[in-house]
């Protein structure tokens, strides 16, 4: 496939494209549409609400065969009052064959809509503490597999289907803290290099894909209580002193805490930015 290159700008000092005349329709997502993985719940289905909530569609993925009702109705209901759409698949991130077939069909029908394709917001991943002396290769492999290599795939056809559309795009990883750092008191090892490689794969294709328009950033949480971080609390809640240890807001995160910050990196008032990581953990870090 031939890929046509993104030239916004004509003539040297010619104004960005797509300037945003305030600060709010640098926030606005209206008539956008974008992919959304791990989208059923926790951290995933928080996002879709916050682009919802700023007129924009979703397209929600995730491995459980449906989504939490309770949210997923209420989050229906968003999209309903802002003028927006929501719907939800079924996809393993790390199998290509699925997502090289399934995302053009959805882009497709988005554009039909008058809703394009503008992006990606990665939050398929999982997690399991182990110790690395007796980590099982397969295991290790299933994490580094949905995590790390589920976010090249699905940034990958994402890109695919902007380029096709000639549309510039934001594509939203989702890191982690934990791949810049080691977690004190968790034996986290397959977590934490996966995470490292999202951070150094999003600086990688934003080098990569900047002639196509298309900005690649990624947002590194702290620790946040979702479902993954309640079960390894209610396994060890010891870990809950040792976590609060480092919190210098003296709480820790909730999903809500990354709405603002998503809605941010899609829109165009982030239109120079990419290559860049968000680090939002509650000042953990400053302190590690």
């Amino acid at each position: 496939m031939t890929y046509k290159i993104y030239n916004p700008l004509a003539t040297i000092g010619t104004p960005a494209p797509n300037s945003p005349a305030s600060v709010k329709a640098g926030l606005d997502l209206k008539n956008r549409t974008y992919f959304v993985t791990g989208g059923a719940r926790g951290l995933g289905l928080n996002l879709i609400c916050a682009i919802l909530e700023v007129g924009g569609s979703a397209i929600a993925f995730d491995l459980l065969p449906e989504p939490v009702s309770k949210e997923w109705s209420a989050a229906k209901a968003l999209a309903e009052e802002n003028g927006g759409s929501l719907t939800f698949n079924q996809l393993n991130v790390s199998n290509e064959a699925e997502v090289e077939e399934l995302l053009p069909k959805l882009a497709e029908q988005a554009a039909s809509a008058g809703r394009p394709i503008h992006g990606l917001v990665n939050c398929a991943g999982v997690n399991q503490a182990l110790p690395a002396i007796d980590y099982p290769l397969d295991l290790y492999r299933k994490i580094v597999d949905i995590n790390f290599i589920g976010s090249f795939v699905m940034a990958k056809h994402t890109a695919k289907v902007l380029v096709a559309a000639n549309v510039p795009g934001s594509i939203v990883l989702i890191g982690s803290m934990s791949g810049s750092i080691a977690n004190r008191g968790l034996a986290n090892t397959a977590y934490n290099t996966s995470k490292a490689g999202v951070l150094q794969l999003a600086r990688s294709l934003c080098q990569e894909w900047g002639q196509y328009g298309i900005r690649v950033n990624t947002i590194s949480p702290g620790y946040i209580i979702t479902n993954m971080t309640q079960s390894l609390l209610d396994v060890e809640p010891e870990l809950y002193d040792t976590w609060m240890r480092g919190a210098m807001l003296n709480r820790l995160a909730t999903p809500d805490d990354f709405k603002s910050a998503v809605v941010f990196l899609l829109g165009d008032g982030s239109r120079f930015m990419t290559g860049s990581d968000l680090l939002i953990d509650g000042g953990h870090c400053a302190g590690a």
